[in-house]
């Protein structure tokens, strides 16, 4: 088992997971972040730390999207190990659904 991120994470990418994982488990795209999960120990210290409950278990159903993708950019984008700061316009975006679609960027993050 591991734990994934998934849409609501796009455009917001607050950050506050990091902080608390153990593993340094976390990549960052231009506008999101994902989970590695071979890395990833299955702790759950970072799923509640998310304000938008973008971090999910992959136990449940309907994720099979966020796996793939999770694991495909955790191979190829930064590890991130300390907390950044989100987007200005965060707060904006946390509540709009269909994001993927709409902003999602393959693009790597960092400076």
């Amino acid at each position: 088992m591991t734990f994934l991120i998934t849409e609501a994470c796009i455009k917001c990418k607050y950050m506050d997971c990091i902080s608390v994982c153990p593993v340094d488990c976390f990549y960052e795209g231009e506008n999101m972040l994902v989970i590695s999960p071979d890395g990833c120990i299955d702790c759950g210290l970072c799923e509640p730390e998310c304000p938008v409950e973008a971090i999910k278990s992959d136990t449940e159903s309907g994720l099979e999207k966020w796996r793939e993708l999770n694991a495909a950019y955790a191979a190829i984008w930064p590890n991130i190990r300390a907390k950044g700061e989100p987007p200005a316009n965060a707060d904006q975006f946390k509540d709009e659904e269909g994001k993927f679609d709409k902003y999602f960027s393959k693009a790597p993050g960092g400076p």
